[in-house]
This record gives C-alpha cells, structure tokens and sequence, in this order.
C-alpha cells in the first residue's frame, strides 16, 4: 500500500472516529436532556441566589455594621467605655447592640475586641474575656493585641500563669517591634512579681538583644539588674 494510500485510509477512520462520536453525544444529549436542562437552571438558580445575598444584603448590612463601629470607636478612644458599649441613645446603638444586630460581620468580630477591652476597663473581667475571646481576628496587628488584653485580665484575676502564657503567645504573633516587646516585658514583670527572676533576667535580656530600638529595649537593663540583685537577696 502507497503511503498517499495509507494516509487517505486513516483519515477516512479518523472521520469515522470523529462520525461515532459526534453521534454518541447527540444520543447522550437526546437521552439526558431533561436532566442536563435541570441540572443547568439548578446552577443559575444557585449562582443568582448568591449574588442577590452577597450584593442586596451582605454588602449593604457590612456597610451599616461599619458606619455604627465608626461612631464606638470615638467613644472608645476617648475612654468613654459606657458609652461605647451602651450606645448613647440616639445614632449609637452601642458595641453590644452592633454584636448582636450584626453577627457575623467583621464590624461585630471588632466589636467583640473593643468589647472586651471596654468590659476590662471598667474592671467587668467575666464579661471582659467573654468578648476577648469570642475575637476571631486574623489581623496581623488586632490579633496580638487582644490576645496580650486577655492577658491583661488574667492578671487583674490574679491568675499569674495564664496571663504569662497570653503575653508569651501575644510577643509571638505579633512578631515585630510594637507590639512584641511590650508583651514580652508583660511577661517579664510578671515573673519579677512572682519571685521567677532567672525567667525575668531571660526575657528582659531577649528584649535587650531583640528590640534594643525600642523603649522596652531601651529599659532592659534596668529590670535585668532588679532581678540580678532580688535573686542574690534570696
């Protein structure tokens, strides 16, 4: 057989191939086309659904949720702690109110952190950590904050150990030269306070050596010193 030959007589096949199946998908499509048609207004049904939640009543209740925030946070600079949870009766419901108007938004998650720290202030520790840690968070900067918050309740309770290990996992998220020294000296304070003074001398000269730009950094020295001589005064 020439190869001319031998080429028309695969393409032949190949057409016949191509003829099968072409064929093939015109009998699936007859057979199922009830169900292919159900299948395809189910996706439209669904895909329309979740534009209508996501653009007519996600994006517009997130909106309203942000715009009440805005108004507590004032409050909440200002130390205004009352105020800020309670709303002032008129265009501030109120952090407690956002939280419950607006679960599951990322304004009521934030109000939960201002929440607690508000509750803290005003010397409430039960519903302080109640909110603190209902915080979901993800913030590289909030996150480590409330967490080191929690910490800060702990030790209004009195509860040493509990506020260390927040203030420990606090400098550790928060990784950077804020937020992470001032946490660290949290921790080392309290091991002063507790008469720990090799945990004292160990942290204070990690923040020496880690944050020397910082206050905390600045003022190392000084607590490594104190916990040198209270440990030869033992």
């Amino acid at each position: 057989m020439s190869a001319k030959i031998q080429k028309e007589s695969q393409a032949e096949k190949s057409f016949e191939n191509i003829g099968e199946a072409l064929s093939s998908s015109e009998q699936f499509l007859e057979k199922n086309q009830k169900s292919l048609l159900t299948g395809l207004l189910i996706v439209v049904v669904l895909v329309g659904a979740y534009l209508a939640y996501h653009y007519l009543y996600k994006l517009p209740r997130n909106e309203k949720a942000q715009a009440a925030l805005f108004k507590g946070e004032r409050y909440f600079q200002e130390g205004e702690d009352s105020l800020a949870l309670f709303g002032n009766g008129n265009d501030f419901p109120g952090f407690e109110s956002v939280i419950s108007q607006y679960k599951g938004t990322r304004s009521a998650d934030l109000a939960h952190a201002y929440a607690g720290i508000s509750y803290n202030r005003m010397g409430n520790n039960e519903k302080a950590l109640e909110h603190l840690k209902k915080f979901k968070g993800g913030d590289l900067l909030i996150t480590p904050a409330v967490v080191g918050a929690i910490g800060d309740v702990y030790m209004n309770m009195g509860e040493s150990d509990k506020a260390i290990d927040q203030f420990l996992k606090a400098a550790k998220k928060a990784d950077d030269q804020m937020l992470s020294p001032i946490n660290y000296k949290k921790a080392g304070e309290v091991y002063l306070k507790e008469g720990n003074y090799d945990k004292a001398i160990e942290i204070f000269t990690r923040i020496k050596e880690e944050y020397i730009n910082t206050p905390e950094g600045q003022e190392a020295d000084k607590y490594i010193k104190q916990a040198e001589l209270l440990k030869e005064s033992k």
